[in-house]
C-alpha cells in the first residue's frame, strides 16, 4: 500500500464519484478507478458500492475513511514539522495573498509586519484561493488572505471584507451611464480569466448570468486580469471585477473600459483570513501573531 492509493480513496469517498475525484486529482477516471481496486484487493474488503448512477461507502469504507485522513494529515504535515523541529531563533510567518485584494488590506498587512517586526520576519506568498488554501492545509503557510467561500476540515475561516462587484464594460458603449442591467448584456459575451485564477464565487455568478440568458462566454487561458480588460475594450463583450477603483484589480483598467454597478443584483465577493487551527493551538508565540493579524485586519464592508 503507498500513501497515494490512501489519497485516491479519500477523494472519491468525500466526492463520491470517481469521475469527480479525478477532476481534483488532475487525473484520468480509468486508473483512478484502478488504483482504488487495486487497494481493496490489498485489504480483502470492498471500500465502495458502485453502480452506474451511485458510488457509496461500504462499512469498511466509511471504518477506513478517518483512519486514511488521519494518516495522510500526518504524512502531510512532516515537512512543516520538521522545519519547526530544527527552525532557527528567528521565525518565518508565510502569508498567503490571492489576487486582487485590495489595497486597503495590504495597508494593514504592513502593519501587521512593522508590529511584528522584533519577533518575526513576514513573508507574502501569492498564489489562488485554492492553492492558498491547500498551502494553509500542509502547513506551508501560517495563513492566507482568500477570497471565499473556502471548506475544508480543521481550517478557520475569519470574514475580513466584503466588495461589492460590477461589470466591467467597453468604454465606447457605456462611458455615460451609470449603472447597467444584465438584461443589456443578453448579447454580449461574458470574458473570464483562467478559472484557476477565480474564486469559487464566480461559479454562483455564472449561474446567475445564464439565468439571465447570458450564455456565451470567453475563457482566457491566462490569469493575466489586464487581458481580461483588453478583450472588452473591443466590444460586444463584459467581464466583472471590483467596483471600487481602489481595490487591486484598479491598476488592471484604463480609458477604453468603465466599471458600473448592476441595476438588478448586488454581488459581492468577500476576502477571508484563514489559518490551520491545530497549529495556533501547538504554538503559543503564533497564536499571538494570529489574535494581531484577526484584529488589524478585520475591515467595515465597503
Amino acid at each position: 500500500m503507498e500513501m497515494f492509493h490512501l489519497r485516491y480513496f479519500v477523494a472519491v469517498a468525500e466526492n463520491l464519484s470517481f469521475s469527480k475525484a479525478a477532476r481534483q486529482l488532475h487525473m484520468a477516471t480509468s486508473p483512478l478507478s484502478q488504483r482504488v481496486r487495486d487497494l481493496e484487493r490489498e485489504l480483502g474488503t470492498a471500500l465502495f458500492e458502485r453502480d452506474s448512477h451511485h458510488v457509496g461507502l461500504t462499512d469498511a469504507g466509511a471504518a477506513l475513511l478517518p483512519i486514511a485522513k488521519d494518516v495522510l494529515g500526518r504524512f502531510d504535515d512532516i515537512p512543516w514539522r520538521l522545519r519547526e523541529a530544527i527552525r532557527p531563533p528567528r521565525r518565518t510567518v508565510y502569508i498567503g495573498i490571492a489576487p486582487g485584494l485590495h489595497s486597503r488590506l495590504r495597508e494593514k498587512l504592513k502593519e501587521l509586519e512593522e508590529l511584528a517586526a522584533s519577533e518575526c520576519d513576514v513573508k507574502r506568498w501569492p498564489g489562488s484561493s485554492g492553492d492558498l488554501l491547500n498551502a494553509v492545509q500542509r502547513g506551508d503557510l501560517t495563513m492566507a488572505l482568500v477570497h471565499l467561500p473556502v471548506h475544508a476540515e480543521g481550517i478557520e475561516v475569519q470574514e475580513v471584507m466584503r466588495e461589492p462587484l460590477g461589470a466591467v464594460l467597453p468604454a465606447a458603449e457605456f462611458s455615460a451611464r451609470t449603472s447597467v442591467a444584465l438584461s443589456e448584456l443578453v448579447d454580449h459575451t461574458y470574458v473570464s480569466p483562467a478559472p484557476s485564477m477565480l474564486p469559487t464565487y464566480f461559479d454562483q455568478l455564472l449561474v446567475r448570468l445564464r439565468a439571465a440568458g447570458i450564455h456565451k462566454k470567453i475563457t482566457l487561458n491566462t490569469g493575466d486580469y489586464g487581458s481580461t480588460s483588453e478583450m472588452v475594450a473591443n466590444g460586444d463583450a463584459f467581464s466583472i471585477s471590483m467596483l471600487d477603483p481602489a481595490s487591486g484589480m484598479g491598476k488592471y483598467r484604463d480609458e477604453n473600459v468603465v466599471v458600473l454597478p448592476f441595476e438588478d443584483f448586488h454581488p459581492q465577493l468577500t476576502t477571508g483570513l484563514i489559518w490551520r487551527s491545530d497549529r495556533a493551538e501547538q504554538q503559543p508565540e503564533l497564536q499571538e501573531f494570529l489574535d494581531a493579524a484577526q484584529r488589524l485586519l478585520q475591515l467595515p464592508e465597503l
